[in-house]
């Protein structure tokens, strides 16, 4: 037990173009004290401008490491196989004039999109229809259904989201929030069997 060390790998890291990953950044350990500062400084990948902005470190990789370092320890490998490293690329301030553009768009396209629902639906005939039943009258614009299914519809997006601006509601994931989830797992997924070479290997190769 004295020389047994176990790792695990971490998700995803990010750091910056030039820097040196040491194990302590890409994965968690645990040993016995005297050798846990040594483990923690071993570098295991140089970033350099010849790298992509995702680097992909295998466990594998690490194990041979520190097999080579410290030869008489028995490595304890849990948890994910790999661990995604992201080079933060500094990146150019967004002007303003896109953003309105952008926010403009889509403001426009979210209000088209939601008339459109409601003209397929034909919210504004039921809301009409409403309108007579209750007051026995008929009115081609029945604000009174109208105006607070307007702020209700709003309200109600913002409940959906989980967010009012910056704030959030509770601590409960918004459905947004979800399935950007999902995509970057799906995401990550995908980049560590395009990018780590020891992940797939042909009869052919050398």
């Amino acid at each position: 037990m004295e020389n047994t060390v176990y790792i695990r790998m971490r998700n995803r890291v990010q750091v910056k173009s030039n820097d040196t990953v040491f194990l302590r950044d890409v994965a968690q350990i645990i040993s016995r004290d005297n050798l846990h500062e040594k483990l923690e400084c071993l570098p295991v990948h140089k970033v350099t401008t010849k790298d992509n902005n995702i680097i992909i470190i295998d466990v594998m990789m690490v194990i041979r490491l520190i097999s080579k370092a410290f030869p008489t320890v028995d490595i304890q490998a849990i948890g994910p196989p790999q661990t995604i490293i992201e080079v933060m690329i500094k990146r150019k301030s967004v002007s303003i004039p896109l953003f309105i553009l952008v926010w403009f768009l889509l403001f426009v396209g979210s209000a088209i999109t939601i008339m459109n629902f409601h003209e397929d639906v034909s919210m504004q005939a039921v809301q009409q229809r409403i309108y007579t039943i209750i007051t026995g009258k008929q009115e081609w614009k029945p604000l009174l259904f109208q105006i607070p299914y307007s702020f209700g519809l709003g309200l109600g997006m913002i409940l959906f989201f989980n967010h009012f601006f910056k704030k959030r509601i509770n601590e409960e994931p918004s459905p947004l929030e979800v399935e950007m989830f999902n995509y970057q797992q799906s995401l990550d997924q995908y980049v560590i069997l395009k990018e780590n070479k020891e992940s797939v290997r042909r009869l052919d190769d050398d």
